[in-house]
């Protein structure tokens, strides 16, 4: 169940930083609450994944897959460069969560 909220807090992390790179080109309500609600919920869904993991495992995975996340959205929605060095320190993210996830 804890990594349930871990992937909820991680989309709604990755929601969040979509809203907060609308938000900072337009303001308008919808911007607003895709950044204020995204992040809002993501510490909401992430506080609560603590009651069934430890934090340092769940923190870490939800930066990871928050982190990588961000960036592909950013790659492929906001149009930010996508050179081979990007997506192999993506992929070292990635691999390093599956491999926190695989110990805990």
């Amino acid at each position: 169940m804890g990594w349930l909220f871990v992937v909820l807090a991680s989309a709604s992390e990755i929601i969040g930083a979509a809203g907060l790179k609308l938000y900072s080109q337009q303001k308008t309500l919808r911007n607003g609450v895709l950044y204020i609600g995204g992040f809002s919920a993501s510490f909401g869904f992430l506080y609560t994944s603590f009651q069934y993991l430890q934090v340092s495992i769940a923190y870490a995975v939800w930066i990871g897959v928050g982190t990588a996340g961000a960036v592909l959205i950013n790659m492929f929605l906001f149009g930010e460069s996508k050179n081979t060095g990007r997506f192999v320190s993506v992929g070292l993210i990635i691999v390093g969560v599956i491999g926190l996830r695989s110990v805990s």
